[in-house]
């Protein structure tokens, strides 16, 4: 059991956060973890063909299959949203001392050949471990991490939601199962790993995480921020394919454009990922987009700076609905 005590101070400190780099870390993990009829079995099948190398081969060594992972490869996101670029920064500026410690608890736990050599030249170590994670996730995250994106934020806002309609217990509540809250801690249903006990006084940051599902992840020993991670709200429409709707009955009634902004918006999508997807100028697809929200058949939120776009449970019907059915023999 992990538990994380709380001050009445944390408790106000309680935060959210999507971090790239969390999600390229955990990801090495899903990579031993995962087969190919798993939640990540279309992934991990895309993947495999391309992603061998000797970055992967340093990573694994630093991220084992199970048991104690180095804090500093998933520092905490100053800001609700981040780049790849900001992780990679904060991984490079960690003390020589701090990255000397972790990799010594790694290699007593889960020794490896690779980890001398890094213990033993720390800065060097953090250069070789973020031009790894780098070139690991121009080829195993990028490709699909605007889709990853959509379903992180289409998580956070409900979270939100569960905040201001029920506080912090029901924000908790509805979480994950294994994550327990009580007014003076945190608890995690997962064996505790390594030595170090949260600093006080820095609340609790909780990032939402692909890839690591069906459990999650935390880092709890000072000097870092208590982190807790849990697999976002459906997680499994992350890989599924989107229905061709090009003959369906959906684009004779709205038209084969509309008919496939509905089925692209399974999960939120701002008008300019959209119109990459669907190879149309931003200016016609607000177009379409108007009229189908008019229609009660899509809806918009604002985050941030961007608006993204989901379908309405009636989108969802009208797709439903309109689904080829074979004919009997």
């Amino acid at each position: 059991m992990i538990t994380i005590r709380l001050s009445a101070g944390d408790v106000g400190r309680i935060r959210f956060a999507l971090s790239p780099v969390w999600e390229a870390v955990t990801s090495v993990r899903a990579l031993s973890n995962n087969t190919a009829r798993s939640v990540h079995g279309p992934w991990l099948q895309k993947v495999r063909p391309t992603i061998e190398g000797d970055d992967l081969t340093l990573l694994r060594a630093l991220i084992p299959s199970s048991g104690y992972i180095p804090d500093f490869l998933t520092p905490a996101p100053p800001r609700r949203s981040t780049s790849l670029e900001s992780g990679l920064a904060a991984i490079a500026a960690t003390p020589h001392e701090l990255v000397v410690d972790e990799l010594g608890k790694l290699h007593t736990d889960t020794p490896h050949p690779v980890l001398p050599e890094l213990i033993a030249h720390p800065a060097k170590a953090l250069e070789r471990i973020t031009s790894a994670l780098e070139s690991y996730w121009r080829r195993a995250i990028d490709p699909d991490w605007r889709r990853m994106r959509s379903l992180l934020q289409e998580d956070l806002a409900f979270r939100m939601e569960e905040l201001a309609s029920g506080g912090i217990e029901r924000l908790f509540r509805n979480l994950h199962p294994s994550i327990r809250y009580s007014s003076d801690r945190i608890e995690i249903d997962r064996p505790f790993c390594c030595d170090g006990e949260p600093m006080a006084g820095q609340g609790v940051l909780l990032v939402p995480c692909v890839f690591t599902w069906p459990a999650g992840l935390a880092v709890t020993g000072a000097p870092h921020v208590p982190t807790i991670t849990y697999p976002p709200r459906g997680l499994g429409r992350l890989w599924e394919d989107r229905q061709d709707t090009t003959d369906s009955p959906l684009a004779d009634l709205v038209g084969r454009t509309r008919a496939a902004i509905v089925s692209h918006l399974d999960l939120p999508m701002s008008t300019t990922h959209l119109a990459n997807q669907l190879g149309v100028s931003a200016p016609t697809l607000s177009v379409h987009l108007s009229i189908l929200r008019n229609a009660g058949i899509v809806d918009s939120r604002r985050d941030g700076r961007a608006v993204l776009y989901h379908r309405t449970s009636l989108g969802h019907q009208l797709l439903t609905a309109a689904t080829p059915l074979t004919a009997s023999a």
